[in-house]
């Protein structure tokens, strides 16, 4: 069996009155990207040093290429860090910071430039050794910070919000490149992040922590298209959550009430009686006409152009709060007011506890 590259057994860490991690059970596998997903305060950065040895348990265990390492100094570890704030030393040139790491563990200063070089081609930096962090762009320092990670091969590399103080843009190229080199080096990469899209884009696997705890764990596209709870569909992405009612289960399936609309759809351990519906704005089609079979009819409350898109604000009939539906149709936009037949894919509702 393969042994994981990180494994958290019942880890609990308190700070004083306030437990910051919950009996936290986790493994990471070696040569992928784990994103650890929350809003503020929920306790990933807390799991984060956990790994570095920045931190130290209050009860359970650590495990880094399967030796324990709960008790152990970060020095005692083979794990790198990339901050939010990069944490570049501002008197040193780009390369005397990537390789200063590989000095201060003894390698000889010229076989730690050349190590270092190398690492700045990699991250797209090559030319750039004699200048200082402040002569570099954000984007710039935020790829010197990963080169002098990854210059001292970890065997774990953790990166802690790294691209909060970038622009929209900027972002989306860095991930990116984060994204590739992890994959073209295969690293053991645990990335925290508080943004839904970033972690969508860029992860093998997302943990998403709340309250202290886990409270789901797997693949994107498991987590977008198939929440576990309601906390889920309302902060992977924009779901629309609405009440609705289990009349009969049989099989595998069930018989949803949603206004005068009823719908067949996977129970997943749900019993009769309330739940609630979870549909991404795009899983709904919107019709110029009255409902039909398997329709509900609505009204267009408020419209916004986005380009590739309009968003609509809808209100159904018989139905509590207010729909947000994508529209790809910006050919015929519907005015305030308009009245129209809302269908629902099939496969773009999930029934989730209310």
């Amino acid at each position: 069996m393969t042994v994981p590259a990180v494994e958290f057994q019942h880890v609990t860490k308190r700070y004083g009155a306030v437990t910051a991690v919950a009996d936290v059970s986790f493994t990471i596998a070696r040569g992928t990207l784990v994103t650890l997903l929350g809003p503020s305060g929920c306790g990933k950065t807390s799991t984060l040093r956990l790994i570095a040895g920045l931190e130290h348990p209050s009860e359970g265990r650590v495990l880094i290429d399967g030796q324990d390492v709960t008790l152990a100094s970060a020095a005692e570890r083979d794990v790198s860090m990339v901050f939010q704030s990069y944490a570049l030393f501002p008197h040193m040139t780009v390369l005397e910071n990537v390789c200063y790491g590989l000095v201060a563990s003894g390698m000889r200063r010229s076989d730690a430039a050349a190590q270092a070089a190398d690492k700045l081609a990699l991250v797209g930096l090559a030319g750039y050794e004699r200048r200082l962090p402040s002569e570099l762009s954000g984007g710039q320092q935020q790829r010197v910070a990963v080169a002098r990670a990854i210059v001292l091969e970890p065997k774990v590399l953790l990166f802690d919000e790294p691209l909060s103080n970038l622009d929209a843009k900027l972002r989306r190229r860095v991930r990116e490149d984060i994204r590739d080199l992890q994959q073209a080096l295969g690293l053991t990469v645990v990335y925290v992040t508080h943004d839904q899209e970033e972690a969508l884009a860029v992860s093998d696997r997302i943990v998403v922590m709340h309250a202290a705890v886990v409270v789901q764990d797997g693949s994107p596209r498991e987590l977008y298209e198939q929440p576990q709870s309601r906390f889920i569909a309302d902060f992977i992405g924009n779901a629309n959550l609405l009440p609705v009612v289990i009349e009969q289960v049989e099989g595998p399936n069930a018989r949803v009430r949603l206004g005068s609309m009823t719908l067949d759809l996977a129970h997943r351990g749900l019993g009769p009686g309330r739940a609630e519906l979870a549909i991404r704005p795009q899983g709904f089609s919107l019709y110029r006409r009255p409902a039909g079979d398997g329709e509900i009819d609505g009204r267009i409350a408020k419209a916004a152009y986005l380009g590739s898109h309009i968003e609509y604000v809808v209100r159904l009939e018989g139905v509590d709060g207010d729909l947000l539906v994508s529209d790809p149709d910006v050919a015929r936009p519907l005015a305030a007011g308009a009245a129209v037949a809302v269908a629902i894919a099939a496969d773009a509702a999930v029934i989730v506890p209310a």
